[in-house]
């Protein structure tokens, strides 16, 4: 039977789970240098088109080669946390440590949104990094002309409002299709292949396609924002516990 009660989220539970992760995550060598190769790549190829553009480039070439630079750095949020929540419970169930957790008293909305909470702080982290780091090399060493357009508000607003929207879309993809699953490696292929449509608005964008102003920037992210929280209540909906504990497969 269902209960009419509201939802009431254990707050001590979710940590648990979160500083859990963390520590697994620690451990596993792929996630480590997930977290850790993948974004760097994605900040050094930007940083090189971007000191290859001479100090005459054309307007069409400048918008061409910093588009793609920031679309480069909106793929840490997109494809990183991709990678993690795809191996969250798929991993946890081939190492026979997600029977024992599933036993205890924690929801599965806990369950799960600790398990978010844990790829997604970290992808934020070295998302913003990144993009600080990325701002401060063209700011200090590519031509006035680079800086200029790197710097306008039209240029920011993107990573900014975008870079937490789209590591949540991509979680709770990942997380859907790690719970469905049976095997890490398809899980973490179609996590990173569904992580990717949210990215052609964002193109769009940083190509000068769509004219990013901050009110359509602020309607996008909201549109985005309730998307990413009803995907954690279907992806909560459709978690079913008795088959993870009892190992019958998707």
């Amino acid at each position: 039977m269902t209960s009419t009660t509201p939802m009431r989220l254990s707050h001590t539970r979710i940590r648990a789970i979160v500083r859990k992760e963390l520590r697994d995550y620690r451990r596993n060598r792929f996630v480590t240098s997930s977290m850790g190769v993948m974004p760097l790549l994605f900040v050094v190829l930007p940083i090189i088109d971007i000191f290859k553009l001479g100090s005459g480039a054309s307007g069409p070439k400048l918008d061409n080669v910093i588009g793609l630079a920031l679309l480069y750095l909106l793929l840490i949020p997109a494809l990183v946390p991709a990678v993690v929540a795809a191996y969250s419970v798929v991993g946890e169930r081939e190492q026979g440590t997600l029977e024992p957790v599933l036993t205890t008293p924690v929801r599965r909305e806990e369950f799960l949104l600790g398990k978010a909470l844990a790829a997604f702080l970290p992808t934020l982290a070295i998302a913003y990094l990144m993009f600080g780091i990325f701002l401060a090399v063209v700011g200090l060493f590519a031509h006035q002309e680079v800086v200029t357009d790197v710097f306008k508000t039209s240029r920011i607003l993107p990573q900014v409002l975008f870079t937490p929207l789209l590591a949540g879309w991509s979680i709770w993809a990942g997380i859907a299709i790690s719970s469905r699953v049976s095997d890490v490696r398809v899980a973490q292929q179609l996590g990173t292949l569904v992580s990717l449509p949210p990215l052609a608005v964002t193109s769009l964008m940083g190509f000068g396609v769509i004219r990013p102003t901050v009110g359509l920037g602020l309607v996008l992210g909201a549109a985005l924002l309730v998307i990413d929280i009803g995907a954690w209540r279907v992806v909560s909906m459709l978690f079913d516990r008795e088959r993870m504990i009892s190992g019958i497969k998707a």
